[in-house]
């Protein structure tokens, strides 16, 4: 029967639950078979693997979700019966519970044994892998808190103690900051208060990565027109550079990447820390620089150059200076995931870390190179540090899939959904679809997920929450940890956030609606 005739047996439910019933065969027969396909290609990478149950799952998850289900669904729904929705963890066990429910609507006879344990295991190994990584919580919460400590934790136990005191899980340290004397610092003093809580503080040490930026950019005069009069003069009298910040480009503004010096004094002129990026842009191709403050569209690329025209920019314009941060969508920039700073960072990061946050890992080749570094680093008998998996580029998202398998296999893996650059290459409106079946295809995949970048950001560094903030920090209950960046009120965003992932906590599981009581409507409601 084609599934687009199931809803026409709506009248006669054992005929509704007789055609599904076949036509869900058919279903995870099919995902069964592309499932087995895509296994032998991760075997050599699982043999003897304690990741081989969750791979496995991985693999039915994207074999089904290659399928349109959403007629099935509808039907599964006028029985009744689980739509498959909440699948995630546990896909063939929910496959064959429903295919059993359905037989039995349809024949009417009861099938025995069909509750296969691993629809509740899968959650419970999930669960595990998550207080292995990021700690417990001694209150119950589901989703831990991960912090980043800034300078001043080198010198005061104190403001660790006071995150840590506030409901914090874990702490972050960023390796693109501070020194290895600041970081041992800042681990011995969150080694000192987690032992007078008398519990485990994980320590995240990040990787700075391969960050694409701004190298030099050129201020032509013609643009300083735009500043005004009495800037301008105070500029002059104060002795500083008249393009103070960097020029202010405006949209429609040409400017010039190049690899080497000013080619064209009329126009702005950038150079880039990764100068042979410029031959891999097309026209047509979108740059995006300081966090996608400015948007340009590529015209014309040349040997060593590419000019560009301004499309996204605020009313007034924005400034652009050196150092800022440079996004390529869709260009596979081929430059090493690991840098020297990255390698000089791990010979700390090996000897006292729990976690290493990786980022700008894109491909499996990317994640054997971190983990033969990782080994060559490790002392006899040691064992390897958990790996978080910084989801950043599209290309990242592609090979999602491959990154962990190939992650697993050495250890303890999470994945951070890292929404500021991934905003940028991807663009906030398919973002919101990316994060959501990143947590799904994770859960599938039985990892922790991150979810990350400016939670309660206005929060942490002014004091003040807004509302959209407050709803974010909430939907990131559903994932298994959610970092928080540094600030001024960082510990009481911390404590703003254990509330909110408490309160979340009664309603949600995941996907799934928890039927707690409502407490809003407890009286009879009489007019």
């Amino acid at each position: 029967m084609d599934n687009g005739d199931l809803l026409a047996n709506g009248s006669d439910p054992r005929a509704l639950a007789s055609a599904l019933r076949d036509r869900l065969t058919q279903v995870r027969r099919e995902a069964l078979d592309a499932a087995a396909t895509t296994l032998a290609g991760w075997q050599g990478a699982l043999d003897g693997s304690d990741f081989a149950e969750s791979a496995a799952n991985l693999a039915l998850f994207l074999a089904l979700r290659r399928i349109d289900l959403t007629v099935e669904q509808a039907a599964l729904a006028r029985l009744g019966l689980s739509s498959l929705g909440r699948s995630e963890s546990h896909v063939r066990a929910t496959l064959d519970a429903v295919i059993a429910a359905l037989t039995t609507l349809a024949d009417t006879t009861p099938i025995q044994g069909t509750v296969s344990p691993l629809l509740t295991y899968s959650r419970h190994r999930i669960d595990a892998r998550r207080d292995a990584i990021f700690g417990t919580d001694p209150k119950g919460r589901s989703t831990r808190i991960l912090v980043t400590l800034p300078t001043e934790a080198a010198e005061s136990a104190d403001l660790i103690g006071n995150l840590v005191a506030a409901g914090a899980n874990a702490v972050r340290i960023n390796c693109a900051h501070d020194s290895p004397e600041a970081w041992g610092a800042m681990i011995a003093h969150t080694r000192a208060v987690a032992e007078a809580a008398g519990r485990r503080v994980p320590v995240l040490m990040d990787l700075a990565g391969p960050k694409v930026r701004t190298a030099t950019v050129s201020c032509p005069e013609a643009l300083l027109a735009r500043e005004k009069k009495k800037k301008l003069q105070k500029l002059k009298r104060a002795g500083l550079a008249l393009c103070a910040g960097g020029p202010r480009l405006m949209r429609g503004d040409e400017i010039v990447l190049t690899a080497g010096g000013v080619d064209d004094p009329k126009r702005v002129t950038i150079t880039l820390s990764h100068p042979r990026l410029i031959q891999a842009l097309r026209p047509g191709a979108t740059v995006h620089f300081d966090d996608g403050k400015l948007g340009a569209q590529v015209i014309a690329v040349s040997e060593g150059r590419a000019e560009l025209q301004i499309t996204h920019a605020r009313a007034k314009g924005a400034r652009l200076a050196a150092e800022k941060g440079v996004n390529l969508p869709g260009v596979d920039i081929d430059i090493p995931a690991l840098t020297e700073a990255d390698l000089a960072a791990l010979d700390f990061a090996v000897q006292h870390a729990d976690i290493i946050g990786y980022s700008f890992v894109q491909t499996a080749r990317d994640v054997r190179a971190l983990q033969g570094a990782i080994a060559a680093r490790l002392p006899a008998g040691g064992s390897s540090p958990a790996i978080v998996l910084k989801v950043e580029t599209d290309l990242a998202v592609r090979n999602l899939p491959r990154l962990i398998v190939q992650a697993s296999t050495t250890g303890p893996v999470a994945v951070m959904i890292a929404r500021g650059d991934l905003a940028v290459e991807i663009g906030l409106e398919r973002l919101t679809e990316i994060q959501e079946e990143i947590l799904w295809l994770c859960e599938a995949a039985e990892v922790p997920v991150i979810w990350a970048t400016q939670v309660l950001e206005g929060l942490a560094k002014e004091g003040h929450a807004s509302r959209a903030e407050a709803t974010d920090a909430a939907r990131g209950q559903r994932a298994e940890c959610v970092m928080l960046n540094k600030g001024p009120y960082a510990a009481e965003a911390v404590a703003f956030l254990d509330r909110v992932l408490r309160r979340m906590d009664r309603h949600q599981a995941k996907k799934t609606p928890r039927l707690a009581p409502l407490r809003a409507w407890r009286d009879p409601q009489a007019l």
